[in-house]
């Protein structure tokens, strides 16, 4: 097989399928786990079984020598799947003698997340979600060195098309009434990572196979903005005025016993009152200069994807007519 062959675990989900054209565009062979078949681009070649079927998976990706775990469960399911998935991962990747690169994301560092967060800033785990990722990671660690890995930690997710991040069910859930909705304050730095960006991050970093022994972490800084820099990014990339509303806390709050998902929302509020980004010094040192789309740029192919705006092509050819 291929010297550059990767296994993508997850490549049904949004970081799983940017991930899948990343590699493949960059020349991977690539095999994309799903338990369902999927459409997938020329060339790559799917893995069907469940991610937690580990000869399957050793079976399935003979060969491969980068192992990506871009599983991500509904967050009502992590205590009971999140662990389970990350040890099969882990596994996977053991049996293979491949580099494990998870994504990773800002949890580690607790409700009390200093503004600026370092590899190596304390993590704390004084909610669930913390608490699980940090347990989870520290296997990893733990596994050297009879495991090379990397967690590639990154921001909210925005771009890539699909719903399910912050960005699509919350930031522009209301934008062809004209309207941004904004979870935290405007003049509150948030980190957000545009998938395709943090899709081609992960190839350069897998490209660094050679020089990734034992346990590693790396940030992946993307765009820290605070909401009135968002908010006129929003209006520059669709060309018009957009209004400023808030996330309804007090009514999230009241109806959150009753729904898990806005229980999910309130336990992670916190993130959208503590100003933070992330440095990506030590990613600078292993990749150079990571992929970075300008921040207009990357939100109007957002919302394109999104089909919150007509198409560059649409505009063309109205234009024209």
């Amino acid at each position: 097989m291929n010297s550059k062959t990767v296994l993508i675990l997850g490549a049904a989900g949004r970081l799983g399928q940017c991930l899948v054209s990343a590699f493949a565009v960059a020349g991977w062979q690539v095999i994309a786990q799903a338990r369902k078949p999927q459409s997938l681009p020329v060339g790559v070649r799917a893995l069907s079984c469940d991610a937690l079927d580990v000869p399957g998976l050793l079976a399935g990706a003979a060969g491969a020598n980068v192992v990506v775990n871009a599983l991500n469960p509904p967050y009502t399911e992590w205590d009971r799947l999140l662990p389970p998935l990350a040890d099969a991962a882990q596994r996977t990747a053991q049996g293979l003698g491949a580099l494990l690169i998870l994504a990773g994301n800002v949890y580690n560092f607790g409700r009390e997340l200093p503004e600026v967060l370092w590899p190596g800033t304390p993590e704390v785990g004084n909610t669930a979600r913390a608490a699980l990722r940090i347990a989870m990671e520290a296997r990893m660690a733990a596994a050297a060195p009879g495991l090379d890995s990397v967690v590639l930690r990154a921001g909210d997710f925005f771009g890539g098309g699909g719903i399910g991040s912050w960005f699509d069910m919350a930031t522009v859930s209301q934008f062809k009434r004209g309207r941004v909705i904004h979870p935290g304050g405007l003049s509150t730095v948030h980190a957000w990572a545009y998938l395709p960006d943090l899709a081609a991050t992960f190839v350069r970093v897998a490209e660094a196979r050679e020089h990734l022994h034992g346990h590693h972490k790396l940030h992946f800084a993307g765009h820290a903005v605070d909401g009135q820099t968002l908010h006129a990014a929003l209006e520059a990339a669709s060309g018009k005025s957009l209004k400023v509303a808030s996330l309804p806390w007090g009514v999230i709050r009241l109806v959150a016993p009753l729904v898990a998902s806005w229980r999910a929302m309130v336990e992670m509020r916190y993130l959208w009152q503590r100003p933070h980004r992330l440095d990506d010094s030590s990613l600078r040192a292993l990749i150079g200069p990571p992929p970075a789309t300008p921040l207009v740029q990357a939100l109007r192919q957002s919302l394109n994807d999104l089909g919150l705006q007509p198409s560059a092509a649409f505009l063309s050819a109205r234009a024209a007519s």
